[in-house]
Protein backbone atom coordinates (compact mmCIF):
# COMPACT_ATOMS: atom_id res chain seq x y z
CA UNK A 1 0.00 0.00 0.00
CA UNK A 2 1.56 3.39 -0.88
CA UNK A 3 1.12 6.67 1.34
CA UNK A 4 -1.62 7.58 -1.04
CA UNK A 5 -3.85 4.91 0.47
CA UNK A 6 -3.26 5.91 3.76
CA UNK A 7 -5.76 8.23 5.28
CA UNK A 8 -4.35 11.05 7.02
CA UNK A 9 -5.72 11.89 10.30
CA UNK A 10 -8.19 13.78 10.77
CA UNK A 11 -9.82 16.61 13.47
CA UNK A 12 -13.87 16.25 13.51
CA UNK A 13 -15.94 19.47 14.54
CA UNK A 14 -13.15 21.78 15.84
CA UNK A 15 -13.08 23.88 12.86
CA UNK A 16 -16.55 24.23 12.14
CA UNK A 17 -19.97 22.35 13.03
CA UNK A 18 -19.70 19.03 11.31
CA UNK A 19 -16.41 19.15 10.01
CA UNK A 20 -13.51 17.03 8.79
CA UNK A 21 -10.36 18.25 8.68
CA UNK A 22 -6.90 16.94 7.94
CA UNK A 23 -4.34 17.19 10.93
CA UNK A 24 -1.30 19.95 10.75
CA UNK A 25 2.04 18.41 12.12
CA UNK A 26 2.94 20.67 14.27
CA UNK A 27 6.96 20.04 13.40
CA UNK A 28 5.48 21.28 9.51
CA UNK A 29 5.01 24.44 10.12
CA UNK A 30 6.28 27.53 7.91
CA UNK A 31 8.44 29.62 9.97
CA UNK A 32 10.46 32.52 8.62
CA UNK A 33 8.44 33.57 5.83
CA UNK A 34 5.10 35.23 4.69
CA UNK A 35 2.71 32.51 3.71
CA UNK A 36 -0.22 33.18 1.13
CA UNK A 37 -3.24 30.72 -0.05
CA UNK A 38 -4.65 31.88 -3.43
CA UNK A 39 -8.00 30.85 -3.82
CA UNK A 40 -11.55 32.01 -5.94
CA UNK A 41 -13.36 30.18 -8.29
CA UNK A 42 -12.63 27.49 -11.09
CA UNK A 43 -10.57 29.18 -14.26
CA UNK A 44 -11.05 32.70 -12.46
CA UNK A 45 -7.49 33.46 -13.17
CA UNK A 46 -5.71 32.17 -9.99
CA UNK A 47 -2.25 30.36 -11.17
CA UNK A 48 -2.27 33.97 -13.55
CA UNK A 49 -2.45 36.09 -10.43
CA UNK A 50 -0.18 33.63 -8.56
CA UNK A 51 2.89 33.52 -10.55
CA UNK A 52 2.68 37.19 -11.97
CA UNK A 53 1.87 38.08 -8.00
CA UNK A 54 5.49 36.00 -7.30
CA UNK A 55 6.97 37.66 -9.58
CA UNK A 56 6.05 41.09 -8.45
CA UNK A 57 7.40 40.07 -5.27
CA UNK A 58 10.83 39.15 -6.42
CA UNK A 59 10.66 42.76 -7.56
CA UNK A 60 10.56 43.76 -4.46
CA UNK A 61 13.57 42.02 -3.56
CA UNK A 62 11.51 39.21 -2.09
CA UNK A 63 12.82 35.55 -2.53
CA UNK A 64 9.97 33.73 -3.43
CA UNK A 65 8.41 30.24 -3.75
CA UNK A 66 5.28 28.95 -5.48
CA UNK A 67 3.64 25.82 -4.72
CA UNK A 68 0.97 24.97 -7.26
CA UNK A 69 -1.58 22.65 -5.35
CA UNK A 70 -3.43 21.52 -8.50
CA UNK A 71 -3.43 17.64 -10.10
CA UNK A 72 -3.08 19.31 -13.78
CA UNK A 73 0.09 21.12 -12.43
CA UNK A 74 0.06 24.20 -14.40
CA UNK A 75 0.36 27.03 -11.98
CA UNK A 76 4.08 27.76 -12.87
CA UNK A 77 3.88 26.58 -16.31
CA UNK A 78 4.57 30.84 -16.69
CA UNK A 79 7.24 30.98 -14.90
CA UNK A 80 8.84 27.94 -16.31
CA UNK A 81 7.89 27.56 -19.51
CA UNK A 82 6.73 24.10 -19.01
CA UNK A 83 4.76 21.76 -17.39
CA UNK A 84 6.86 20.41 -14.40
CA UNK A 85 7.05 16.91 -12.39
CA UNK A 86 4.94 17.47 -9.48
CA UNK A 87 6.01 16.13 -5.73
CA UNK A 88 3.73 12.83 -6.35
CA UNK A 89 5.75 12.61 -9.72
CA UNK A 90 8.85 12.12 -8.39
CA UNK A 91 7.82 10.59 -4.81
CA UNK A 92 6.30 7.35 -6.98
CA UNK A 93 9.44 7.03 -9.18
CA UNK A 94 11.47 6.21 -5.88
CA UNK A 95 8.59 4.25 -4.35
CA UNK A 96 7.56 6.55 -1.56
CA UNK A 97 11.23 6.67 -0.23
CA UNK A 98 10.87 10.30 0.42
CA UNK A 99 15.21 10.63 1.72
CA UNK A 100 16.11 9.21 -2.19
CA UNK A 101 14.91 12.64 -3.60
CA UNK A 102 16.97 15.62 -3.92
CA UNK A 103 15.66 19.61 -4.53
CA UNK A 104 16.64 19.48 -8.04
CA UNK A 105 14.23 16.59 -8.22
CA UNK A 106 11.15 18.95 -7.64
CA UNK A 107 12.29 22.70 -6.54
CA UNK A 108 12.78 24.33 -10.11
CA UNK A 109 13.94 27.76 -10.55
CA UNK A 110 11.35 30.10 -12.98
CA UNK A 111 11.57 33.96 -14.28
CA UNK A 112 12.86 36.29 -11.70
CA UNK A 113 14.56 33.68 -9.87
CA UNK A 114 10.80 32.35 -8.39
CA UNK A 115 11.50 29.19 -6.91
CA UNK A 116 8.36 26.76 -8.21
CA UNK A 117 6.88 23.66 -6.79
CA UNK A 118 4.15 21.53 -8.17
CA UNK A 119 2.30 19.27 -5.33
CA UNK A 120 -0.01 17.68 -7.65
CA UNK A 121 -2.60 15.64 -5.99
CA UNK A 122 -3.53 11.75 -5.75
CA UNK A 123 -5.32 9.82 -8.51
CA UNK A 124 -8.95 11.14 -9.25
CA UNK A 125 -11.19 9.82 -6.53
CA UNK A 126 -8.58 8.33 -4.65
CA UNK A 127 -6.71 9.76 -1.57
CA UNK A 128 -6.62 12.94 -0.40
CA UNK A 129 -5.05 16.60 -1.53
CA UNK A 130 -4.31 17.49 2.06
CA UNK A 131 -1.52 14.81 2.42
CA UNK A 132 0.23 15.95 -0.87
CA UNK A 133 0.22 19.17 0.61
CA UNK A 134 1.78 18.06 3.54
CA UNK A 135 4.25 16.10 2.44
CA UNK A 136 5.51 18.66 -0.10
CA UNK A 137 6.12 21.06 2.92
CA UNK A 138 7.67 18.24 4.78
CA UNK A 139 10.30 17.62 1.67
CA UNK A 140 10.92 21.30 1.50
CA UNK A 141 11.58 21.39 5.17
CA UNK A 142 13.68 18.42 5.34
CA UNK A 143 15.42 19.93 2.97
CA UNK A 144 15.66 23.66 4.39
CA UNK A 145 14.85 24.86 1.24
CA UNK A 146 12.25 27.26 3.12
CA UNK A 147 15.41 28.32 5.47
CA UNK A 148 16.12 31.63 2.09
CA UNK A 149 12.68 31.89 1.44
CA UNK A 150 11.03 35.30 2.19
CA UNK A 151 7.39 34.49 0.83
CA UNK A 152 5.35 31.57 -0.10
CA UNK A 153 2.12 31.57 -2.42
CA UNK A 154 0.22 28.59 -2.18
CA UNK A 155 -1.89 28.25 -5.89
CA UNK A 156 -4.68 26.47 -4.87
CA UNK A 157 -7.00 23.73 -6.93
CA UNK A 158 -10.76 26.20 -7.81
CA UNK A 159 -12.89 26.61 -5.43
CA UNK A 160 -12.72 23.43 -3.45
CA UNK A 161 -12.39 23.95 0.24
CA UNK A 162 -12.75 20.57 1.84
CA UNK A 163 -10.64 19.43 4.36
CA UNK A 164 -7.92 18.32 2.13
CA UNK A 165 -7.61 21.23 -0.37
CA UNK A 166 -8.46 23.37 2.88
CA UNK A 167 -4.74 22.38 4.07
CA UNK A 168 -2.59 25.05 2.51
CA UNK A 169 -4.81 27.51 5.06
CA UNK A 170 -2.89 25.33 7.66
CA UNK A 171 0.17 27.34 6.84
CA UNK A 172 -0.58 30.52 5.69
CA UNK A 173 -0.63 33.86 7.55
CA UNK A 174 -3.07 35.49 4.45
CA UNK A 175 -5.77 34.22 2.61
CA UNK A 176 -6.48 35.98 -0.63
CA UNK A 177 -9.22 35.30 -2.92
CA UNK A 178 -9.25 35.94 -6.50
CA UNK A 179 -12.98 37.12 -7.95
CA UNK A 180 -14.78 38.91 -11.10
CA UNK A 181 -17.34 40.95 -10.82
CA UNK A 182 -19.75 38.43 -11.89
CA UNK A 183 -22.24 36.47 -9.24
CA UNK A 184 -20.91 32.51 -9.87
CA UNK A 185 -17.03 34.06 -8.92
CA UNK A 186 -19.04 35.97 -5.98
CA UNK A 187 -21.00 33.49 -4.85
CA UNK A 188 -17.66 31.39 -4.66
CA UNK A 189 -15.83 33.73 -2.95
CA UNK A 190 -18.71 33.96 -0.51
CA UNK A 191 -18.02 29.78 0.29
CA UNK A 192 -15.11 30.63 0.53
CA UNK A 193 -14.45 33.28 3.13
CA UNK A 194 -16.83 30.75 5.39
CA UNK A 195 -14.20 28.07 4.69
CA UNK A 196 -11.23 30.64 5.88
CA UNK A 197 -12.92 31.60 8.83
CA UNK A 198 -13.71 28.23 10.15
CA UNK A 199 -10.25 27.28 9.57
CA UNK A 200 -9.25 31.02 11.51
CA UNK A 201 -10.65 29.07 14.84
CA UNK A 202 -7.94 26.97 15.18
CA UNK A 203 -5.10 28.06 13.03
CA UNK A 204 -3.14 31.55 12.56
CA UNK A 205 -4.62 32.22 8.93
CA UNK A 206 -7.32 35.45 8.63
CA UNK A 207 -8.57 36.69 5.33
CA UNK A 208 -6.48 39.82 3.78
CA UNK A 209 -9.17 40.80 0.97
CA UNK A 210 -9.82 39.54 -2.89
CA UNK A 211 -9.03 40.78 -6.20
CA UNK A 212 -11.35 41.72 -8.94
CA UNK A 213 -9.56 39.97 -11.80
CA UNK A 214 -10.35 40.00 -15.82
CA UNK A 215 -13.34 42.46 -15.00
CA UNK A 216 -13.63 46.05 -16.67
CA UNK A 217 -16.10 47.20 -13.52
CA UNK A 218 -16.11 46.16 -9.56
CA UNK A 219 -19.27 47.35 -8.95
CA UNK A 220 -20.49 44.23 -8.06
CA UNK A 221 -17.55 42.74 -6.35
CA UNK A 222 -17.11 45.82 -3.90
CA UNK A 223 -20.99 45.64 -3.05
CA UNK A 224 -20.91 42.46 -1.66
CA UNK A 225 -17.75 43.65 0.41
CA UNK A 226 -19.75 46.56 1.96
CA UNK A 227 -22.22 44.57 2.68
CA UNK A 228 -20.21 41.52 4.39
CA UNK A 229 -16.89 43.64 5.84
CA UNK A 230 -14.98 42.67 2.97
CA UNK A 231 -11.92 44.29 1.05
CA UNK A 232 -10.74 44.60 -2.61
CA UNK A 233 -6.99 44.57 -2.73
CA UNK A 234 -6.31 45.13 -6.32
CA UNK A 235 -8.24 45.74 -9.61
CA UNK A 236 -7.05 43.80 -12.90
CA UNK A 237 -8.68 44.63 -15.97
CA UNK A 238 -10.22 42.20 -18.66
CA UNK A 239 -7.10 42.18 -20.69
CA UNK A 240 -6.22 40.34 -23.84
CA UNK A 241 -3.09 40.62 -23.17
CA UNK A 242 -3.33 38.84 -20.21
CA UNK A 243 -4.78 36.10 -21.92
CA UNK A 244 -2.00 36.60 -24.43
CA UNK A 245 0.70 35.70 -21.85
CA UNK A 246 -0.80 32.54 -21.05
CA UNK A 247 -0.76 31.61 -24.64
CA UNK A 248 3.15 32.55 -24.34
CA UNK A 249 3.98 30.51 -21.49
CA UNK A 250 5.11 33.21 -19.80
CA UNK A 251 4.40 36.24 -17.20
CA UNK A 252 2.88 39.28 -17.83
CA UNK A 253 6.52 40.93 -16.66
CA UNK A 254 7.90 39.62 -19.76
CA UNK A 255 5.50 41.09 -22.00
CA UNK A 256 6.51 44.59 -23.57
CA UNK A 257 6.20 47.00 -21.01
CA UNK A 258 5.70 50.14 -23.50
CA UNK A 259 2.26 49.15 -23.84
CA UNK A 260 0.62 51.17 -21.16
CA UNK A 261 -2.33 48.95 -20.74
CA UNK A 262 0.27 45.84 -20.30
CA UNK A 263 2.69 48.38 -17.76
CA UNK A 264 -0.54 49.39 -15.79
CA UNK A 265 -1.35 45.60 -14.84
CA UNK A 266 2.60 45.25 -14.03
CA UNK A 267 2.52 48.32 -11.52
CA UNK A 268 -1.09 47.05 -9.96
CA UNK A 269 0.76 43.79 -9.28
CA UNK A 270 4.06 45.23 -7.84
CA UNK A 271 1.57 47.72 -5.60
CA UNK A 272 -0.47 44.50 -4.67
CA UNK A 273 2.75 43.05 -3.50
CA UNK A 274 3.73 45.69 -1.43
CA UNK A 275 0.66 45.99 0.17
CA UNK A 276 0.65 42.00 0.79
CA UNK A 277 4.18 42.35 1.97
CA UNK A 278 3.50 45.83 4.44
CA UNK A 279 0.78 43.48 6.17
CA UNK A 280 -3.04 43.78 6.20
CA UNK A 281 -5.33 44.04 8.50
CA UNK A 282 -6.99 40.85 9.30
CA UNK A 283 -10.57 40.70 7.96
CA UNK A 284 -13.36 38.86 9.52
CA UNK A 285 -16.78 39.55 6.82
CA UNK A 286 -19.77 38.04 7.47
CA UNK A 287 -20.74 35.47 4.86
CA UNK A 288 -24.27 35.27 3.51
CA UNK A 289 -26.72 32.64 3.23
CA UNK A 290 -27.53 31.44 -0.50
CA UNK A 291 -30.53 32.93 -0.31
CA UNK A 292 -28.96 36.17 0.41
CA UNK A 293 -26.68 36.08 -1.88
CA UNK A 294 -29.13 35.72 -5.11
CA UNK A 295 -31.51 38.87 -3.57
CA UNK A 296 -27.80 41.15 -3.26
CA UNK A 297 -26.83 40.10 -6.45
CA UNK A 298 -29.35 37.93 -8.53
CA UNK A 299 -31.07 39.41 -12.02
CA UNK A 300 -34.07 42.34 -11.38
Amino acid sequence: MSPLDARPPVLKGEDGEGSVQVRLDPTQKIEGAKVFAVYGKGGIGKSTTSSNLSVAFTRLGKRVLQIGCDPKHDSTFTLTKKLMPTVIDVLKDVDFHAEELRPEDFVYEGYGGVMCVEAGGPPAGTGCGGYVVGQTVKLLKQHHLLDDTDVVIFDVLGDVVCGGFAAPLQHADRALIVTANDFDSIYAMNRIIAAVEAKAKNYNVRLAGCVANRSRDTDEVDRYCRTVGFKRLAHLPDLDAIRRSRLKKCTLFEMDSQEEDIAAVQREYVRLAQCLWDGTDPLAPAPLEDRAIFELLGFD
